[in-house]
Order: structure tokens, then C-alpha cells, then sequence
């Protein structure tokens, strides 16, 4: 019987142990990408989104689609739509950067004084959000560059926060072939105090959430917004809602007079650890906001465009007395509080309404007529049509859940056991009596709400993770696509994002 020395014998245990240890390690692997949401522990973190991994940045491609499958739906579409060149922007067009190797360089950008304080913010924001994309990234990312376009109204072919959903009418709006979806600068700030961010807001309506089971909220539909902010698709949306409402025990609607704050300066916000913003204030500014946090919902403040801009606010200077259900109000509101209520209305405003997500993530049921923009998470929305709950609506009324533009985007009526959002009539004629069928469908309208929340919170839908790997997937996809003819953009490499961010 051959003998081995202690030595040899020691050499071949150390190296069956590391074989061992590598293939637990690679099997662990194996096993984390197959079943990413078993491979954390499920609890519900203060942040309010419901697993550990939907705080990391720095997933894969493979562990960003296994996370979150319908991630790519809109951005595929995109990119079946075909190549095309990239014009060169100049003055006020859209900002335009290159990525290459991993580094974010800027090669056009609109001079400050052409935007306001709130665009300047939201570009910044959203620029931030590119880079902190880019850093974190696992993977090589391709090189590429790209058009900005931060303001409400998307035109060209860019990067924007909205789409159109419907054919518009070809004297208001150029037709709009492309429009690359991109997540709202709120993930980084929205500095509004009403607002903060959407880490924050998504902490206070965990709290809330936590606190309140649907069965004891608010049972009134809820609204605040200016009545002025239309679009072309319902130039008429917002005026009707209010007239809908007006007097009504069941709705609490109001126009506001202002986005402005009691106090505005009172409250700060600052850079937060993770990369985003968190609420910060003087003593007098936190006492402020502990008081508004406790004020009731019937107060809540909401901007009503992509930037709740100063343009904006300038246009709002009262609505019609008797426009509104319950008059004016200018006293602020935290944007959580909203989740107060069983019913939330959403509204599309010039364009798209940014408050979107935030009532996304509340256990409410979310009632809007057929959304006339698409926006980042509108693709992930299963729709209960009103027109479909035998309410004795007159069919008459009943035909614009037929028409050939809400067919074309919203093709698919989910059943009230599937659903996660209800769509009713965009003159809001059937809104009472949908509360109604609602109210007396208790149980149903509770799963939609929870529905809701669980795909976009339950699920990460909007989350830190979900926000970073559609950056990495927006980037990857436009690449693709994207063609830059002449020698001009060879050679314009553009003034590095670190510099640029300085001011």
C-alpha cells in the first residue's frame, strides 16, 4: 500500500477543501441569478421597498431582467421601430453627451439662461442619475451618445420622461415616432418640500402604509391641481373633474390657488448618502414639517406638470369658485398623504403628470380616464374599464372605451380579480357611480389597491435597483439603434461631466 508524507497529505486536503469552497460558491451563484427574490431575505425595509436587493446598484443585465422581467416591454418597442441618425442639436435643443468607456461627457448643453431654475434642476438631476448609472455598473456599458430632453413636451428623437399615447391632433403636436422613456429626476430630487424625492416619499408612505389597513382610509376620491393645466388630447380634463366633484360628499377635489409652500424657507434638502436626496432643515424647518406631516389629507399639494415649474406657477392665479368641490387651497400637503385616501385620482396635465409614481406606490386604488401619455411604468398598469361594470351607463357614453385611439393603446381589459388600476370616463360622467361599485365591492377594490402596491413596491417596480438597471438598459438599447454620420461627432468628445457638474 502506497504511503503519502503528512506534507503531500496536508497539500491534498487544503486543495480539496478550496475545490469544495468553489463550487459551493459557484453553485450559490448559480443559485442567486435563477432565484434573485429567494436569495435575499424578504422584509420590508424603511425605505419602503419590500427586499434587500432592490436596494443594490449594481445588478447584471441577466440579474436586472431575472429582477425584473418587464423591465425592457417599452424600450423594446423602441428599438423595433429600426435605426436612425442622430441630428447634431444647437441653441435650445436638447442637451447631448457621449458615454465612452464608462465616463459621461457633455457635448451640448442649452445655455442657463434659456431654462428655468427648474429645468436647470431637473437636467442636473437627471444627469446625475446617468452617471451614478454608469459608475456602478458590473458590466462594460456600450459607448454611444445620446439626446436629453428634460422639458414636459417630448419632440424629436431623445431621451425623454413622456410619449404620446394617442395620435394627436396634427396642427397641436408634430407626430412623435420615438421618445426613449427615462425615469423621472425625482429618484434623484424634486426639490419641492412637498416632495423631496422619491426615496423619501417612498419611507413616509411605508410608514403610512403600515399603519393604516385600506378598510380605514379616507373613502373619498382625492384630487389637488390647477385646473388650467390641460393638453390638447382633453383640453377640458380638469375642469370637468372639478365640476364632476363640485359640492360632492364623496370627493375631496380642490384647485389649488399655488405649489408654493407656507414656508418655504424653512425646509432644505441636501445631499443624502446613497447618491440621492434627503430631507434636511433648520430646527424651525423640521418642527414645519413634522407639523405638515400631520395636518389633515384634505390639504395635500401636488404639482401638476413634469416640473411643477415656475412657469407654471406663475399661470395659476385662482380658478372659478364654482369649479370647485370644496374652493381653493393653498395650505401644503406632503405628497404622501394622499396615500391617506382609498380612492386617488390621477390626471394628465400639458403633457404628462409627475406624481405618477408616488401614487403608484400607495395601497389606493388609482382612478384616471385611459392615460393619453405613456410614461416609464404606464406599460406595467392592467386597467378595470369602468365601461365594463354594467353601471346602466347609457352605451352612448360608453363609447370612448371603444374608440380607435384607446384600442390602439390600452387593447386589453383586465378582469376586477386582475386588475391594478381602474379607468373611467374622460368627461369623469361615470365617476360617482364607479366609487360607487367600488364601495360596494369592498373586497375588490381592496385587491386592486394592493395589487398595486405589491407591483410597484412588493416587486421593486420602483425602486433604487429597478431605476439604475433601466438607465443601463435605456443606455444599451439606444445604442443600438443610434447611428451618428460625418466626421463631426468623431471629433467632438465633449467636456467631461465631472467639470460640468461644478457649474
Amino acid at each position: 500500500m502506497r504511503r503519502y508524507s503528512p506534507a503531500r497529505v496536508g497539500r491534498l486536503l487544503i486543495l480539496l477543501a478550496s475545490s469544495l469552497l468553489l463550487c459551493l460558491v459557484l453553485l450559490a451563484r448559480s443559485h442567486w441569478v435563477q432565484n434573485p427574490n429567494q436569495s435575499f431575505r424578504q422584509s420590508t425595509s424603511r425605505s419602503g421597498f419590500s427586499s434587500n436587493i432592490y436596494h443594490l446598484l449594481n445588478l447584471t443585465e441577466a440579474e436586472c431582467r431575472i429582477t425584473f422581467p418587464d423591465l425592457t416591454t417599452d424600450l423594446d418597442a423602441m428599438v423595433a421601430l429600426g435605426p436612425f441618425t442622430l441630428q447634431k442639436s444647437h441653441g435650445t435643443g436638447p442637451l447631448q453627451a457621449r458615454i465612452k468607456d464608462g465616463e459621461l461627457y457633455i457635448i451640448h448643453a442649452e445655455n442657463i439662461n434659456a431654462l428655468s431654475p427648474e429645468l436647470l434642476q431637473a437636467r442636473e438631476a437627471a444627469l446625475h442619475q446617468i452617471n451614478r448609472a454608469l459608475i456602478t455598473s458590473p458590466e462594460t456599458l456600450p459607448n454611444t451618445v445620446f439626446s436629453l430632453n428634460i422639458r414636459d413636451q417630448p419632440y424629436g428623437t431623445a431621451w425623454s420622461y413622456s410619449r404620446p399615447a394617442f395620435a394627436a391632433p396634427a396642427a397641436a403636436l408634430p407626430p412623435i415616432k420615438r421618445a426613449f422613456l427615462m425615469p423621472h429626476f425625482a429618484f434623484w430630487s424634486w426639490p419641492l418640500p412637498s416632495i423631496g424625492s422619491v426615496a423619501r416619499a417612498a419611507e413616509a408612505i411605508a410608514r403610512i402604509e403600515s399603519a393604516l389597513p385600506f378598510a380605514r382610509k379616507d373613502p373619498r376620491v382625492v384630487w389637488r391641481g390647477s385646473a388650467r393645466f390641460n393638453g390638447v388630447y382633453r383640453p377640458t380634463l380638469r375642469r370637468d373633474l372639478l365640476r364632476a366633484t363640485a359640492g360632492a360628499a364623496w370627493a375631496d377635489v380642490r384647485a389649488l390657488e399655488s405649489y408654493e409652500m407656507e414656508s418655504p424657507g424653512e425646509a432644505t434638502f441636501e445631499g443624502g448618502g446613497d447618491g440621492g436626496k434627503s430631507w434636511a432643515g433648520t430646527g424651525k424647518g423640521e418642527k414645519w414639517k413634522q407639523d405638515a406631516a400631520k395636518r389633515s389629507a384634505g390639504d395635500m399639494i401636488f404639482p401638476e406638470r413634469g416640473l411643477g415649474s415656475k412657469e407654471a406657477r406663475n399661470r395659476i392665479d385662482g380658478e372659478d369658485d364654482d369649479a370647485s368641490s370644496e374652493g381653493n387651497s393653498t395650505a401644503p400637503m406632503m405628497i404622501e398623504d394622499f396615500c391617506r385616501y382609498k380612492y386617488v385620482l390621477y390626471t394628465d396635465g400639458v403633457t404628462y403628470s409627475g406624481r405618477l409614481p408616488f401614487l403608484q406606490m400607495c395601497r389606493s386604488v388609482l382612478l384616471t380616464p385611459p392615460f393619453a401619455w405613456h410614461q416609464r411604468t404606464t406599460h406595467l398598469v392592467r386597467p378595470l374599464f369602468s365601461s365594463d361594470l354594467g353601471l346602466g351607463t347609457p352605451l352612448h357614453e360608453n363609447e370612448w372605451a371603444f374608440s380607435s385611439d384607446v384600442r390602439k393603446a390600452w387593447p386589453a381589459h383586465y378582469s376586477p380579480a386582475e386588475a391594478n388600476a381602474v379607468f373611467v370616463a374622460p368627461d369623469w360622467s361615470d365617476l360617482e357611480s364607479t366609487v360607487s361599485w367600488l364601495e360596494a365591492h369592498a373586497d375588490v377594490a381592496e385587491g386592486i389597491a394592493q395589487r398595486q402596491r405589491d407591483l410597484f413596491v412588493g416587486r421593486g417596480y420602483i425602486s433604487p435597483a429597478e431605476e439604475t438597471c433601466y438607465w443601463r438598459a435605456l443606455i444599451r438599447a439606444w445604442s443600438s439603434v443610434v447611428r451618428l454620420e460625418g466626421n463631426w461627432w468623431r471629433d467632438q468628445v465633449g467636456g467631461s461631466w465631472n467639470e460640468f457638474s461644478l457649474g
